[in-house]
């Protein structure tokens, strides 16, 4: 296996946490709880991969991300109650899947010869699109919209990771430290309530 495998296959599972939980809190049944596991771990890199023409997207091509999905989705409906020994796990679990996705977009784009901007906005695309569609389906603002520090840390990943992979740094560090710079500052903002600057309201006369 390698890194890069091992990293899909923990975002995935991280991302598929994530979305289950999502469900959970929102009081859907088990079918409703693994549509939004899926979607959640998968929808990300589905639409990347039609974007760069890459068909039939990764999931059809290795159904484990597919079966992982569900096992985690389906364990998370049935044990949901223990994981309540993390803090915030949904934030968690978000975090560890939008770090090691943003790795794998990125990569996937220099594979397909991409340039800067185009591998990092893919990046970000594979670690935020899934989590778009979950918010969408369980009724809620999507987290990239508000003023929350997301996309702007898959950012700053993916063009570390980009910039990074130019040196004579090994691959594998550089993908670490990257998917850990993200994870970082996901969980940075949010234990600091950092955020984005927003248009100042206008004053009524």
């Amino acid at each position: 296996m390698t890194m890069l495998y091992a990293l899909d296959i923990l975002g995935t599972a991280a991302f598929a946490a994530s979305g289950a939980l999502a469900g959970i809190r929102r009081n859907m049944d088990i079918f409703g709880v693994l549509v939004l596991g899926i979607v959640t771990a998968t929808g990300g890199g589905t639409l990347r991969d039609i974007l760069l023409g890459d068909t039939p997207p990764f999931i059809l091509k290795d159904e484990t991300y597919l079966y992982l999905s569900l096992a985690v989705s389906l364990l998370v409906f049935i044990f949901h109650r223990r994981l309540d020994i993390l803090a915030h796990p949904l934030i968690f679990f978000d975090a560890v899947g939008l770090g090691t996705f943003v790795v794998i977009g990125v990569y996937k784009a220099i594979e397909f010869r991409l340039g800067f901007f185009g591998s990092v906005m893919m990046g970000v695309m594979t670690a935020t699109a899934g989590g778009m569609v979950r918010d969408l389906l369980s009724a809620k603002v999507p987290m990239i919209l508000q003023k929350e520090v997301y996309a702007s840390a898959c950012l700053a990943g993916g063009a570390l990771l980009y910039l990074l992979r130019l040196t004579a740094i090994p691959p594998v560090a550089a993908s670490l430290f990257s998917a850990a710079t993200v994870i970082a500052l996901r969980l940075l903002a949010v234990r600091h309530n950092w955020s984005l600057p927003r248009a100042a309201e206008r004053r009524r006369a």
